[in-house]
């Protein structure tokens, strides 16, 4: 019995990730590095995947150019730097708050802000209006609204 529910353990789908063994570098530490960037860089094709679960293409090259990097001595930021240099921003999963990505890291913020005051304003002016009683009934309104009552 013990067999069969390790050999069913063993049958179950399990994420791997698209790194080819070809890939990977010597060094664990360098290895790591690359890894923990592959983490922050989005594929191109795919989008909702990092590239190091992605098994597009161009995320091999991409993981292929970030190990280079690392090779060469740069440090984690400018790896990340010369790739979206040469792949654009599109590329990151956290777009950096600047330039024209500053709007959309503002936009949030300033909505959640602007629908505040609105919601404030509106419960202000509610409060302020004041219903209609029938103390404002002319005499002849309550006398019909006497007889209405009565009938």
């Amino acid at each position: 019995m013990r067999r069969l529910l390790i050999l069913l353990a063993l049958l179950l789908p399990v994420a791997a990730m698209a790194v080819q063994p070809d890939e990977v570098l010597p060094d664990a530490g360098q290895e790591a590095r690359a890894r923990e960037i592959s983490q922050m860089l989005r594929c191109p094709v795919c989008q909702g995947e990092n590239i190091d679960e992605s098994n597009a293409p161009i995320s091999r090259d991409l993981r292929l150019y970030v190990r280079e990097r690392i090779v060469a001595g740069d440090s984690n930021d400018e790896v990340i730097d010369a790739v979206v240099d040469r792949f654009g921003e599109f590329v990151l999963f956290q777009p950096r708050a600047q330039g024209g990505n500053l709007v959309l890291w503002l936009a949030g913020p300033v909505m959640a802000l602007l629908a505040l005051l609105l919601a404030w304003r509106f419960l202000r002016a509610r409060a302020r209006a004041r219903p209609e009683t029938a103390e404002t009934l002319s005499q002849a309104e309550r006398e019909r609204l006497d007889q209405i009552m009565r009938d």
